[in-house]
Protein backbone atom coordinates (compact mmCIF):
# COMPACT_ATOMS: atom_id res chain seq x y z
CA UNK A 1 0.00 0.00 0.00
CA UNK A 2 0.96 3.58 -0.33
CA UNK A 3 1.43 6.09 1.75
CA UNK A 4 -0.50 8.89 0.23
CA UNK A 5 -2.03 9.03 -3.45
CA UNK A 6 -2.91 12.25 -5.05
CA UNK A 7 -5.32 11.20 -7.80
CA UNK A 8 -7.10 12.94 -10.96
CA UNK A 9 -4.99 15.57 -11.27
CA UNK A 10 -3.00 16.95 -13.99
CA UNK A 11 0.82 16.42 -14.01
CA UNK A 12 3.58 19.27 -14.62
CA UNK A 13 6.41 17.33 -14.01
CA UNK A 14 9.03 19.69 -13.54
CA UNK A 15 10.68 19.24 -17.13
CA UNK A 16 8.77 21.55 -18.85
CA UNK A 17 7.06 18.63 -20.69
CA UNK A 18 3.01 18.99 -21.59
CA UNK A 19 0.44 18.93 -18.77
CA UNK A 20 -0.65 15.09 -18.95
CA UNK A 21 -3.37 13.45 -16.76
CA UNK A 22 -1.42 10.84 -13.85
CA UNK A 23 -1.72 9.81 -10.46
CA UNK A 24 1.06 10.28 -8.65
CA UNK A 25 2.31 8.28 -5.03
CA UNK A 26 4.37 8.42 -2.59
CA UNK A 27 5.88 5.10 -0.82
CA UNK A 28 8.53 5.13 2.03
CA UNK A 29 10.09 9.22 1.05
CA UNK A 30 9.61 8.60 -2.61
CA UNK A 31 7.46 9.09 -5.84
CA UNK A 32 5.62 6.07 -7.11
CA UNK A 33 4.03 7.62 -11.12
CA UNK A 34 1.35 6.01 -11.40
CA UNK A 35 -1.34 5.63 -14.49
CA UNK A 36 -4.50 8.25 -14.18
CA UNK A 37 -7.19 6.56 -12.12
CA UNK A 38 -9.46 8.87 -14.47
CA UNK A 39 -8.52 10.40 -17.23
CA UNK A 40 -11.61 12.76 -17.12
CA UNK A 41 -10.06 14.43 -14.16
CA UNK A 42 -12.78 13.82 -11.64
CA UNK A 43 -10.49 11.85 -9.70
CA UNK A 44 -11.21 8.62 -7.55
CA UNK A 45 -13.16 8.82 -4.47
CA UNK A 46 -11.16 9.68 -0.98
CA UNK A 47 -12.19 5.98 0.16
CA UNK A 48 -9.39 4.76 -2.34
CA UNK A 49 -7.62 2.08 -1.34
CA UNK A 50 -4.55 2.10 -2.96
CA UNK A 51 -3.09 4.73 -0.13
CA UNK A 52 -3.15 5.16 3.76
CA UNK A 53 -3.96 9.03 2.60
CA UNK A 54 -5.71 9.99 -0.70
CA UNK A 55 -6.06 13.85 -1.98
CA UNK A 56 -8.27 14.39 -4.57
CA UNK A 57 -6.69 16.17 -7.12
CA UNK A 58 -9.56 16.83 -9.70
CA UNK A 59 -9.47 20.21 -11.11
CA UNK A 60 -5.87 20.55 -10.12
CA UNK A 61 -2.06 20.64 -11.38
CA UNK A 62 0.00 18.35 -9.12
CA UNK A 63 3.84 19.88 -9.51
CA UNK A 64 7.38 19.04 -7.63
CA UNK A 65 7.41 21.14 -4.70
CA UNK A 66 8.93 24.48 -5.42
CA UNK A 67 12.50 25.21 -4.96
CA UNK A 68 13.00 29.19 -3.67
CA UNK A 69 17.01 29.86 -5.18
CA UNK A 70 17.47 32.85 -3.01
CA UNK A 71 15.82 33.24 0.75
CA UNK A 72 17.32 34.04 3.75
CA UNK A 73 15.81 32.01 6.06
CA UNK A 74 18.67 30.71 7.43
CA UNK A 75 17.50 31.11 11.22
CA UNK A 76 14.36 31.69 10.75
CA UNK A 77 13.33 28.59 12.16
CA UNK A 78 15.25 28.74 14.78
CA UNK A 79 14.40 32.09 16.41
CA UNK A 80 11.21 30.53 18.57
CA UNK A 81 7.55 30.85 18.36
CA UNK A 82 7.59 34.33 17.63
CA UNK A 83 9.49 33.93 14.38
CA UNK A 84 6.91 30.55 13.67
CA UNK A 85 4.66 32.63 11.09
CA UNK A 86 7.24 34.24 8.84
CA UNK A 87 8.79 30.37 8.76
CA UNK A 88 5.47 29.07 7.71
CA UNK A 89 5.23 31.75 4.81
CA UNK A 90 7.70 30.03 2.12
CA UNK A 91 5.85 26.71 2.86
CA UNK A 92 2.81 27.65 2.33
CA UNK A 93 3.11 28.93 -1.09
CA UNK A 94 4.35 25.39 -2.22
CA UNK A 95 7.91 26.02 -1.40
CA UNK A 96 9.32 22.82 -0.29
CA UNK A 97 12.88 23.63 -0.50
CA UNK A 98 14.38 26.90 0.26
CA UNK A 99 18.13 28.10 -0.95
CA UNK A 100 19.73 30.25 2.00
CA UNK A 101 23.58 31.78 2.39
CA UNK A 102 22.61 34.11 -0.32
CA UNK A 103 24.13 37.71 -0.81
CA UNK A 104 27.23 36.75 0.51
CA UNK A 105 25.52 36.31 4.04
CA UNK A 106 25.28 32.79 5.77
CA UNK A 107 25.30 31.17 9.06
CA UNK A 108 28.70 29.33 8.69
CA UNK A 109 31.69 29.14 8.83
CA UNK A 110 34.28 31.53 10.34
CA UNK A 111 37.85 31.21 12.87
CA UNK A 112 36.67 30.26 16.54
CA UNK A 113 37.65 33.73 17.51
CA UNK A 114 35.88 35.63 15.23
CA UNK A 115 32.55 33.96 16.22
CA UNK A 116 31.43 35.90 18.91
CA UNK A 117 31.83 39.40 17.22
CA UNK A 118 29.73 37.78 14.56
CA UNK A 119 27.34 36.88 16.83
CA UNK A 120 26.49 40.38 18.27
CA UNK A 121 25.93 41.45 14.71
CA UNK A 122 23.86 38.80 13.62
CA UNK A 123 20.39 40.21 14.38
CA UNK A 124 20.94 42.92 11.78
CA UNK A 125 21.32 40.15 9.10
CA UNK A 126 18.22 37.54 10.45
CA UNK A 127 16.01 39.36 12.75
CA UNK A 128 17.16 37.57 15.55
CA UNK A 129 20.21 36.62 18.01
CA UNK A 130 21.48 33.76 16.12
CA UNK A 131 24.68 31.74 16.49
CA UNK A 132 27.24 31.89 14.05
CA UNK A 133 28.56 28.95 13.28
CA UNK A 134 32.04 27.69 13.05
CA UNK A 135 31.13 25.02 10.19
CA UNK A 136 28.78 23.51 7.68
CA UNK A 137 28.07 20.70 10.36
CA UNK A 138 27.50 22.80 12.77
CA UNK A 139 24.58 24.52 11.15
CA UNK A 140 23.33 21.19 10.38
CA UNK A 141 23.42 19.78 13.50
CA UNK A 142 21.14 23.48 14.99
CA UNK A 143 18.57 22.40 12.22
CA UNK A 144 18.60 18.46 13.35
CA UNK A 145 17.61 19.88 16.43
CA UNK A 146 15.19 22.03 15.69
CA UNK A 147 12.34 20.66 13.29
CA UNK A 148 10.84 22.27 10.29
CA UNK A 149 8.01 21.85 7.78
CA UNK A 150 10.57 22.40 4.36
CA UNK A 151 13.73 21.27 3.25
CA UNK A 152 16.70 24.06 3.26
CA UNK A 153 20.22 24.03 1.50
CA UNK A 154 22.72 26.29 2.07
CA UNK A 155 25.50 28.72 -0.12
CA UNK A 156 28.38 29.45 2.09
CA UNK A 157 28.98 33.42 1.93
CA UNK A 158 31.67 35.36 1.13
CA UNK A 159 30.99 38.46 3.94
CA UNK A 160 30.91 36.04 6.27
CA UNK A 161 34.20 34.54 5.17
CA UNK A 162 35.31 37.90 5.53
CA UNK A 163 34.08 38.27 8.88
CA UNK A 164 35.00 35.10 10.10
CA UNK A 165 38.49 35.75 9.03
CA UNK A 166 39.57 39.20 8.35
CA UNK A 167 36.29 41.15 10.68
CA UNK A 168 34.77 44.00 9.24
CA UNK A 169 37.52 46.39 8.14
CA UNK A 170 37.69 47.90 4.80
CA UNK A 171 40.76 46.66 3.57
CA UNK A 172 41.97 43.85 1.40
CA UNK A 173 42.36 40.35 2.75
CA UNK A 174 46.24 39.62 2.93
CA UNK A 175 47.73 36.41 1.16
CA UNK A 176 47.33 34.31 4.78
CA UNK A 177 43.94 35.65 5.16
CA UNK A 178 42.90 34.61 1.57
CA UNK A 179 44.14 31.06 2.55
CA UNK A 180 42.26 30.57 5.19
CA UNK A 181 39.18 31.70 3.92
CA UNK A 182 39.59 29.40 0.85
CA UNK A 183 40.65 26.42 3.73
CA UNK A 184 37.11 27.20 5.41
CA UNK A 185 34.66 27.16 2.01
CA UNK A 186 36.85 24.37 1.42
CA UNK A 187 35.32 22.39 3.85
CA UNK A 188 32.15 23.56 3.82
CA UNK A 189 31.89 22.44 0.01
CA UNK A 190 33.30 19.19 1.31
CA UNK A 191 30.69 19.39 4.07
CA UNK A 192 27.43 19.77 1.69
CA UNK A 193 27.17 23.75 1.42
CA UNK A 194 25.27 24.48 -1.95
CA UNK A 195 27.96 26.99 -3.38
CA UNK A 196 29.68 30.63 -2.37
CA UNK A 197 27.75 33.24 -2.62
CA UNK A 198 28.23 37.10 -2.56
CA UNK A 199 26.85 40.53 -1.74
CA UNK A 200 29.18 43.47 -3.21
CA UNK A 201 27.07 46.14 -1.89
CA UNK A 202 26.89 44.65 1.81
CA UNK A 203 29.63 44.94 4.37
CA UNK A 204 32.18 43.58 4.66
CA UNK A 205 31.69 41.84 1.40
CA UNK A 206 31.90 44.93 -0.50
CA UNK A 207 35.53 45.35 0.80
CA UNK A 208 36.74 42.13 -1.64
CA UNK A 209 37.73 42.98 -4.64
CA UNK A 210 37.55 40.88 -7.90
CA UNK A 211 41.01 38.57 -7.35
CA UNK A 212 39.49 38.02 -4.03
CA UNK A 213 36.08 36.42 -5.03
CA UNK A 214 37.59 34.68 -8.32
CA UNK A 215 40.28 32.70 -5.18
CA UNK A 216 37.00 32.05 -3.80
CA UNK A 217 35.04 30.84 -6.86
CA UNK A 218 38.29 28.58 -8.03
CA UNK A 219 37.16 26.54 -4.76
CA UNK A 220 33.87 26.42 -5.59
CA UNK A 221 34.15 25.05 -9.42
CA UNK A 222 36.68 22.35 -7.83
CA UNK A 223 33.30 20.98 -6.29
CA UNK A 224 31.31 22.09 -8.97
CA UNK A 225 29.49 24.29 -7.22
CA UNK A 226 27.96 27.75 -8.60
CA UNK A 227 29.24 31.26 -8.13
CA UNK A 228 25.80 32.76 -6.48
CA UNK A 229 26.28 36.88 -6.81
CA UNK A 230 24.37 39.90 -5.73
CA UNK A 231 26.02 42.26 -7.97
CA UNK A 232 28.39 45.42 -7.09
CA UNK A 233 26.16 47.58 -8.45
CA UNK A 234 22.51 46.50 -9.46
CA UNK A 235 21.57 50.01 -10.83
CA UNK A 236 23.95 52.43 -12.24
CA UNK A 237 26.52 50.36 -13.20
CA UNK A 238 24.78 47.43 -13.33
CA UNK A 239 26.53 46.70 -16.54
CA UNK A 240 29.78 47.05 -15.27
CA UNK A 241 28.68 44.76 -12.42
CA UNK A 242 27.85 42.09 -14.42
CA UNK A 243 31.29 41.97 -16.33
CA UNK A 244 32.77 41.80 -12.84
CA UNK A 245 30.66 38.68 -12.64
CA UNK A 246 31.31 37.37 -16.13
CA UNK A 247 35.33 37.72 -15.21
CA UNK A 248 34.53 36.40 -11.84
CA UNK A 249 33.16 33.30 -13.82
CA UNK A 250 35.52 32.78 -16.46
CA UNK A 251 38.47 33.11 -14.69
CA UNK A 252 37.82 30.38 -11.92
CA UNK A 253 36.06 28.29 -14.11
CA UNK A 254 32.75 27.98 -11.69
CA UNK A 255 29.19 28.29 -13.18
CA UNK A 256 27.72 31.78 -12.39
CA UNK A 257 23.85 32.73 -10.95
CA UNK A 258 22.66 36.30 -10.88
CA UNK A 259 20.53 36.28 -8.08
CA UNK A 260 17.42 38.44 -7.93
CA UNK A 261 18.32 40.12 -11.62
CA UNK A 262 17.43 43.64 -11.59
CA UNK A 263 18.16 47.06 -13.34
CA UNK A 264 16.86 49.09 -10.41
CA UNK A 265 16.94 53.45 -9.98
CA UNK A 266 15.82 55.92 -12.14
CA UNK A 267 19.44 56.05 -14.15
CA UNK A 268 19.13 51.77 -14.95
CA UNK A 269 15.97 51.50 -16.13
CA UNK A 270 14.81 49.55 -19.23
CA UNK A 271 18.84 48.11 -19.28
CA UNK A 272 17.23 44.54 -18.66
CA UNK A 273 17.27 45.05 -22.40
CA UNK A 274 21.20 45.13 -22.67
CA UNK A 275 21.69 42.97 -19.47
CA UNK A 276 19.77 40.14 -20.70
CA UNK A 277 21.13 40.13 -24.10
CA UNK A 278 24.32 40.18 -22.81
CA UNK A 279 23.47 36.89 -20.85
CA UNK A 280 22.49 35.67 -23.53
CA UNK A 281 25.64 36.17 -25.79
CA UNK A 282 27.61 34.88 -22.50
CA UNK A 283 25.96 31.54 -22.74
CA UNK A 284 25.78 31.77 -26.62
CA UNK A 285 29.96 31.59 -25.97
CA UNK A 286 29.54 28.64 -24.05
CA UNK A 287 29.83 29.99 -20.37
CA UNK A 288 27.14 28.27 -17.64
CA UNK A 289 25.20 31.18 -16.77
CA UNK A 290 21.90 31.65 -15.19
CA UNK A 291 19.35 34.19 -13.11
CA UNK A 292 16.91 34.55 -10.61
CA UNK A 293 13.88 37.49 -10.14
CA UNK A 294 10.91 38.00 -7.82
CA UNK A 295 7.76 39.36 -9.43
CA UNK A 296 7.58 42.60 -7.72
CA UNK A 297 9.05 45.98 -8.91
CA UNK A 298 10.08 47.12 -4.86
CA UNK A 299 12.91 45.35 -3.03
CA UNK A 300 14.30 45.09 0.16
CA UNK A 301 17.29 45.15 2.33
CA UNK A 302 19.05 46.68 5.40
CA UNK A 303 18.52 50.49 6.12
CA UNK A 304 22.39 50.62 7.08
CA UNK A 305 23.30 49.36 3.28
CA UNK A 306 21.64 52.91 2.00
CA UNK A 307 24.89 54.75 3.64
CA UNK A 308 28.14 54.50 1.70
CA UNK A 309 30.63 51.78 2.47
CA UNK A 310 33.07 53.87 4.59
CA UNK A 311 30.37 54.52 6.92
CA UNK A 312 30.19 50.59 7.57
CA UNK A 313 33.99 50.32 8.30
CA UNK A 314 34.22 48.19 11.12
CA UNK A 315 30.94 46.58 11.29
CA UNK A 316 27.53 47.84 12.79
CA UNK A 317 29.39 49.42 16.18
CA UNK A 318 31.58 51.88 14.33
CA UNK A 319 28.61 52.89 12.09
CA UNK A 320 26.45 53.28 15.11
CA UNK A 321 29.48 55.41 16.78
CA UNK A 322 29.89 57.54 13.45
CA UNK A 323 25.89 58.45 13.03
CA UNK A 324 26.27 59.92 16.40
CA UNK A 325 28.30 62.55 15.29
CA UNK A 326 27.29 65.31 12.79
CA UNK A 327 30.44 65.70 11.11
CA UNK A 328 30.20 62.41 9.83
CA UNK A 329 26.31 62.82 8.96
CA UNK A 330 27.30 65.64 6.80
CA UNK A 331 30.00 63.38 5.36
CA UNK A 332 27.28 61.03 4.27
CA UNK A 333 24.88 63.10 3.42
CA UNK A 334 27.58 64.41 1.06
CA UNK A 335 28.12 60.96 -0.37
CA UNK A 336 24.67 60.47 -1.03
CA UNK A 337 24.31 63.63 -2.89
CA UNK A 338 27.36 63.18 -4.70
CA UNK A 339 28.07 59.44 -5.27
CA UNK A 340 31.21 57.80 -4.20
CA UNK A 341 33.20 55.84 -7.08
CA UNK A 342 32.26 52.18 -7.03
CA UNK A 343 29.16 52.30 -4.88
CA UNK A 344 25.65 51.27 -5.31
CA UNK A 345 24.09 54.68 -4.22
CA UNK A 346 19.98 53.76 -3.70
CA UNK A 347 18.91 57.18 -2.06
CA UNK A 348 20.94 58.65 -4.64
CA UNK A 349 19.42 56.69 -7.21
CA UNK A 350 15.69 56.86 -6.17
CA UNK A 351 15.12 59.24 -3.44
CA UNK A 352 14.02 58.73 0.02
CA UNK A 353 10.83 58.75 -0.32
CA UNK A 354 11.05 55.61 -2.30
CA UNK A 355 12.59 53.95 0.84
CA UNK A 356 10.00 52.47 3.81
CA UNK A 357 10.14 50.90 7.22
CA UNK A 358 9.61 47.53 6.64
CA UNK A 359 10.41 46.50 10.23
CA UNK A 360 12.50 49.01 12.94
CA UNK A 361 13.21 47.83 16.33
CA UNK A 362 11.52 49.87 18.97
CA UNK A 363 9.36 51.83 16.19
CA UNK A 364 6.88 49.82 14.91
CA UNK A 365 4.19 52.64 14.63
CA UNK A 366 6.66 53.80 11.90
CA UNK A 367 6.63 50.46 9.43
CA UNK A 368 4.80 51.18 6.26
CA UNK A 369 5.65 55.21 6.56
CA UNK A 370 8.45 56.48 3.99
CA UNK A 371 11.71 57.92 5.28
CA UNK A 372 11.22 60.94 4.31
CA UNK A 373 7.25 61.13 5.89
CA UNK A 374 8.90 61.03 9.16
CA UNK A 375 10.17 64.73 9.25
CA UNK A 376 13.35 66.75 9.30
CA UNK A 377 15.80 66.29 7.25
CA UNK A 378 15.61 62.40 6.02
CA UNK A 379 19.37 61.21 6.75
CA UNK A 380 18.80 62.08 10.29
CA UNK A 381 15.78 60.57 10.18
CA UNK A 382 17.36 57.36 8.98
CA UNK A 383 20.09 58.29 11.35
CA UNK A 384 18.15 57.99 14.42
CA UNK A 385 16.05 55.24 13.58
CA UNK A 386 19.34 53.11 13.29
CA UNK A 387 20.01 54.42 16.64
CA UNK A 388 17.15 53.50 18.13
CA UNK A 389 17.04 50.16 17.07
CA UNK A 390 21.06 48.93 17.40
CA UNK A 391 20.97 48.93 13.48
CA UNK A 392 18.17 46.61 13.29
CA UNK A 393 16.03 48.27 10.72
CA UNK A 394 14.82 46.67 7.16
CA UNK A 395 13.48 48.83 4.49
CA UNK A 396 11.54 48.05 1.24
CA UNK A 397 12.69 49.98 -2.01
CA UNK A 398 10.46 51.27 -4.65
CA UNK A 399 13.30 51.16 -7.26
CA UNK A 400 12.61 49.22 -10.71
CA UNK A 401 10.01 49.64 -13.14
CA UNK A 402 7.68 46.55 -14.26
CA UNK A 403 8.59 46.09 -18.12
CA UNK A 404 11.91 45.38 -16.04
CA UNK A 405 10.88 42.67 -14.22
CA UNK A 406 8.46 41.29 -16.83
CA UNK A 407 11.60 40.74 -19.31
CA UNK A 408 13.69 39.15 -16.61
CA UNK A 409 10.60 36.83 -16.11
CA UNK A 410 10.75 35.61 -19.58
CA UNK A 411 14.20 35.19 -20.30
CA UNK A 412 14.56 31.47 -20.97
CA UNK A 413 17.49 31.28 -18.09
CA UNK A 414 15.86 32.62 -15.38
CA UNK A 415 14.93 30.62 -12.43
CA UNK A 416 12.59 31.83 -9.49
CA UNK A 417 13.52 33.34 -5.99
CA UNK A 418 11.43 34.91 -3.52
CA UNK A 419 14.66 36.92 -1.34
CA UNK A 420 12.25 36.52 1.28
CA UNK A 421 13.64 38.31 4.73
CA UNK A 422 11.68 36.72 7.57
CA UNK A 423 12.06 39.60 9.75
CA UNK A 424 9.28 40.75 12.27
CA UNK A 425 7.51 43.91 11.14
CA UNK A 426 5.59 44.17 7.27
CA UNK A 427 8.42 42.68 5.45
CA UNK A 428 8.19 42.30 1.94
CA UNK A 429 5.29 40.54 0.72
CA UNK A 430 7.64 38.28 -1.38
CA UNK A 431 8.10 36.10 1.61
CA UNK A 432 4.58 34.63 0.99
CA UNK A 433 3.25 35.75 -2.48
CA UNK A 434 5.99 35.13 -5.00
CA UNK A 435 5.28 31.80 -6.22
CA UNK A 436 1.77 31.77 -6.84
CA UNK A 437 1.92 36.00 -7.97
CA UNK A 438 4.42 33.92 -11.20
CA UNK A 439 1.57 31.52 -11.52
CA UNK A 440 -1.61 33.66 -11.46
CA UNK A 441 -0.25 37.28 -12.54
CA UNK A 442 1.95 36.37 -15.29
CA UNK A 443 0.87 33.11 -16.44
CA UNK A 444 -2.81 32.77 -15.96
CA UNK A 445 -3.28 36.28 -16.19
CA UNK A 446 -1.08 37.86 -18.95
CA UNK A 447 0.17 34.28 -20.64
CA UNK A 448 3.78 35.73 -20.06
CA UNK A 449 4.93 32.32 -19.45
CA UNK A 450 3.08 28.68 -19.76
CA UNK A 451 2.59 26.76 -16.95
CA UNK A 452 4.73 24.35 -17.40
CA UNK A 453 7.62 26.01 -18.51
CA UNK A 454 7.18 28.28 -14.96
CA UNK A 455 7.03 25.32 -13.01
CA UNK A 456 10.26 23.96 -14.77
CA UNK A 457 11.68 27.22 -13.79
CA UNK A 458 10.08 26.99 -9.95
CA UNK A 459 11.37 23.00 -9.74
CA UNK A 460 13.63 21.41 -12.42
CA UNK A 461 15.76 23.97 -13.18
CA UNK A 462 16.26 25.28 -9.78
CA UNK A 463 17.41 21.83 -8.78
CA UNK A 464 19.78 20.90 -11.63
CA UNK A 465 21.42 24.63 -11.23
CA UNK A 466 22.35 23.72 -7.25
CA UNK A 467 22.92 20.12 -7.57
CA UNK A 468 19.42 18.48 -5.79
CA UNK A 469 19.66 15.23 -7.15
CA UNK A 470 16.17 13.69 -7.79
CA UNK A 471 14.22 16.41 -6.39
CA UNK A 472 12.73 19.26 -8.77
CA UNK A 473 10.73 16.14 -10.95
CA UNK A 474 7.93 14.35 -10.47
CA UNK A 475 9.49 11.00 -11.31
CA UNK A 476 9.87 7.13 -10.07
CA UNK A 477 11.81 7.14 -7.51
CA UNK A 478 12.35 10.89 -6.72
CA UNK A 479 12.29 12.91 -2.98
CA UNK A 480 8.36 12.65 -2.84
CA UNK A 481 8.26 16.78 -2.44
CA UNK A 482 4.79 18.18 -4.29
CA UNK A 483 2.22 20.91 -4.29
CA UNK A 484 -1.30 20.58 -5.50
CA UNK A 485 -3.13 23.71 -6.81
CA UNK A 486 -5.59 25.04 -9.08
CA UNK A 487 -4.32 26.42 -12.10
CA UNK A 488 -7.75 28.36 -12.55
CA UNK A 489 -7.51 29.82 -8.92
CA UNK A 490 -3.74 30.40 -7.56
CA UNK A 491 -2.73 33.49 -6.94
CA UNK A 492 -0.64 35.80 -4.78
CA UNK A 493 -3.21 37.53 -1.46
CA UNK A 494 0.02 38.91 0.22
CA UNK A 495 0.22 42.85 0.06
CA UNK A 496 2.48 45.41 1.70
CA UNK A 497 0.08 46.38 4.17
CA UNK A 498 -0.57 42.81 5.14
CA UNK A 499 2.65 40.77 4.21
CA UNK A 500 2.00 37.16 5.17
CA UNK A 501 -1.49 36.38 4.28
CA UNK A 502 -1.18 33.27 2.51
CA UNK A 503 -1.87 32.50 -1.03
CA UNK A 504 -5.60 31.50 -2.65
CA UNK A 505 -6.04 28.11 -4.79
CA UNK A 506 -3.27 26.41 -3.34
CA UNK A 507 -4.82 22.97 -2.10
CA UNK A 508 -1.97 21.15 -0.43
CA UNK A 509 1.78 20.96 0.12
CA UNK A 510 3.98 17.26 0.30
CA UNK A 511 7.35 17.73 2.41
CA UNK A 512 9.30 13.60 2.41
CA UNK A 513 6.12 12.46 1.62
CA UNK A 514 3.98 14.22 4.45
CA UNK A 515 1.43 16.64 4.07
CA UNK A 516 2.53 19.98 5.63
CA UNK A 517 -0.07 22.30 4.51
CA UNK A 518 -4.00 21.33 4.08
CA UNK A 519 -6.01 23.84 2.07
CA UNK A 520 -3.74 26.46 3.06
CA UNK A 521 -3.28 25.70 6.79
CA UNK A 522 -0.35 24.11 8.41
CA UNK A 523 -0.56 20.93 9.55
CA UNK A 524 2.15 20.87 11.85
CA UNK A 525 4.31 18.22 10.37
CA UNK A 526 7.58 18.71 10.08
CA UNK A 527 9.56 16.30 7.98
CA UNK A 528 11.91 18.76 6.44
CA UNK A 529 15.54 18.82 7.14
CA UNK A 530 18.98 20.35 5.44
CA UNK A 531 19.79 19.06 1.70
CA UNK A 532 23.10 19.27 0.12
CA UNK A 533 24.39 18.27 -3.04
Amino acid sequence: MLDLLVTGALLADGTGAPLRPADVGVRDGRLVLLPPSDPAGAGRPPADDRARVVLDGGGCVVAPGFIDVHTHSDAASLLGPEFAELAAAPVRMGVTTEICGNCGSSLFPALPERVAEMARSSRTSFGGRVPIFRDFAGFAAAHAGTPRANHLASLAGHGTLRAGVVGYADRAASPYELEVMCGLLDEALAAGAAGLSTGLIYTPGTYGGTDEVVALAEVAARYGRPYVTHLRDEMARVEEALEEAAEIARRSGAALHVSHHKTAGRHAWGRTERTLARIAQLRADGMDVTCDVYPYTAGSTSLAAMFPPWANDGGVPALLARLREAGQRDGMRRAIDEGVPGWENTVGNGGWDRISIASAAGHPELEGRTIDSLGGDPLDAAAELLLAGNGEVTIISHSMREDDVRRVLAAEFTMIGSDGVPKPGRPHPRIAGTFPRVLGRYVREEGLLSLEAAVHRMTGMAAARFGLADRGVVRDGAHADLVLFDPGRIADAATYAEPLLPPDGLTAVVVAGQVVVSCGEPTGARPGRIVAP
